[in-house]
């Protein structure tokens, strides 16, 4: 029998590789994890999902919105922490924002300039702006101070370039805050600080965060988002901080959600690591068996 060509050899052997491994990993393997999470975990390999009056409200271990239909939180309910996942807590798009702590200039949108798809030119937030924007908007909410440090008081990253980048100053921009603004600050130095002009580049200067004197009062949970985006969790402090908008808006007694924040916190995991939590989708459900 005569032997078949070394390229065709080749190719049969390529395709039985990829017909065997198409098996194990796309059908063997999967039905094997999927049994012994099922065997093992149960309640947490379907999503730990929360009945209520005979509907799924939530999960225990995946976050959520507690928003109307505009996207504004609702003053009725505990809100969780910002998420980074897609639009906010998508499953499909489980991630972290990657930004660091060193990621704290703005690109500032240019009047009347499109992106590549034509859409208007929104420029980009740092993540300390992100953070400003969202501390002072907390503050608004929960009627408290949203003021923290290297935040200027409009919620924007209090960032100065310096020019030059070694040496006495002879020019300062505070970047993150777009003309006409007024800078958080009139004089760096001795040298009066410029508003930021979108579009110019900045990047040759030596970029100065200004701590300020502020002290936060709106924890760091309630102004950063988890790594995965969808922590169901937030400190004991943010529940805290949120209970008397709860008590106002329910007509609850404040301390009657006060014990209520106790009764749904859990304790550090193996009694050591990580801090108290508090599930907010439980607490909003123990919440709505209340009468105010």
């Amino acid at each position: 029998m005569e032997r078949l060509p070394s390229w065709l050899r080749q190719h049969l052997a390529a395709l039985r590789a990829l017909l065997v491994l198409t098996v194990v990993t796309g059908v063997i393997y999967p039905l094997v994890t999927t049994g012994i999470a099922q065997a093992l975990f149960n309640g947490k390999a379907d999503g730990s999902p929360v009945e209520k009056d005979g509907k799924v409200a939530g999960s225990l271990i995946i976050g959520q919105s507690f928003t109307d239909k505009d996207g504004n939180p609702v003053k009725t309910y505990f809100q969780s922490r910002p998420s980074a996942a897609g639009a906010g807590y998508d499953l499909t798009s489980t991630s972290a924002s990657n930004l660091g702590p060193e990621d704290v200039v703005d690109v500032l949108p240019v009047p009347g300039a499109k992106d590549d798809a034509g859409n208007p030119d929104t420029g980009k937030q740092s993540l300390l702006t992100q953070v400003c924007a969202r501390s002072k908007a907390i503050g608004e909410f929960e009627g408290v101070s949203g003021a923290r440090p290297y935040c200027t008081a409009d919620g924007i990253g209090a960032v100065l370039k310096v020019f030059p980048a070694v040496g006495t100053p002879t020019r300062a921009v505070s970047v993150n805050q777009a003309c006409p603004a007024t800078p958080f600050v009139a004089v760096y130095e001795g040298v009066k600080v410029e508003c930021g002009k979108p579009g110019e580049d900045y990047s040759a200067g030596r970029t100065v965060p200004v701590r300020g004197g502020a002290t936060a009062v709106v924890p760091p949970d309630a102004v950063t988002a988890s790594g995965s985006g969808l922590d169901p969790d937030i400190s004991v402090a943010y529940a805290d901080l949120q209970a008397p908008r709860i008590a106002r808006e329910r007509h609850l007694p404040l301390g009657t959600v006060q014990t209520l924040i106790q009764e749904h916190t859990t304790g550090r995991a193996l009694g050591f690591m990580g801090e108290p939590a508090v599930n907010v989708l439980e607490l909003n459900l123990a919440l709505d068996g209340k009468r105010g």
